[in-house]
């Protein structure tokens, strides 16, 4: 049966900008709301292939120092460094959702791409929760000493994304969308 309300959603879900997210973010209990929705990803063999870091305020700043260390230490371009590390400040909740592969049958592909499901669904979960939310990468996400300094991933694991969330001041016009004729193939 098809529901108009989510159809209407999904057809007009627009990300927002982390530079407009501020507080309040949403409490424990709504984000785990959230999190709940987010994590009814798929999962080829129920490996649930990821794990979720919850950044509070006090380790996101925490986490713009690793950015700065790190940054400064493998010579970052400064602008490049600078807005990074604003991201994390600036932001009331970010989720590091991380790619934890486990051994099996199931391909790592297929795995990466779970994480990457989680990442899409905790974003949309948020979004039709009423926050402004966001799914951003950047260098730190692939920079081996960032991952295992701030963040103390494991050797087969990797950053899906950062999702940030929080009270979104400035709605962004929508952008062009794909042109169905250069990105469908119909055979």
């Amino acid at each position: 049966m098809a529901s108009d309300e989510v159809i209407k959603f999904l057809e007009s879900r627009r990300s927002a900008s982390a530079s407009f997210l501020t507080s309040p973010a949403p409490t424990k209990s709504e984000l785990k709301t959230i999190l709940k929705m987010g994590l009814r990803s798929p999962d080829h063999g129920r490996l649930e292939p990821w794990r979720i870091i919850v950044l509070s305020p006090n380790a996101l700043k925490e986490i713009a120092f690793h950015v700065s260390s790190v940054g400064l230490k493998n010579k970052v371009d400064p602008d490049k460094l600078e807005k990074s590390k604003n991201r994390f400040l600036n932001s009331p909740l970010v989720l590091v959702v991380i790619s934890s592969l486990k051994e099996s049958k199931i391909p790592a592909p297929e795995q990466i791409l779970s994480a990457g499901a989680v990442c899409m669904s905790i974003l949309n979960a948020a979004l039709a929760n009423g926050w402004g939310a966001c799914w951003l990468t950047g260098w730190t996400a692939h920079d081996e000493e960032f991952k295992k300094t701030a963040l103390n991933l494991s050797e087969n694991e990797t950053i899906a994304g950062y999702i940030h969330i929080g009270t979104n001041t400035k709605m962004l016009e929508d952008r062009d969308r794909p042109d169905l004729s250069k990105v469908v193939e119909w055979r």
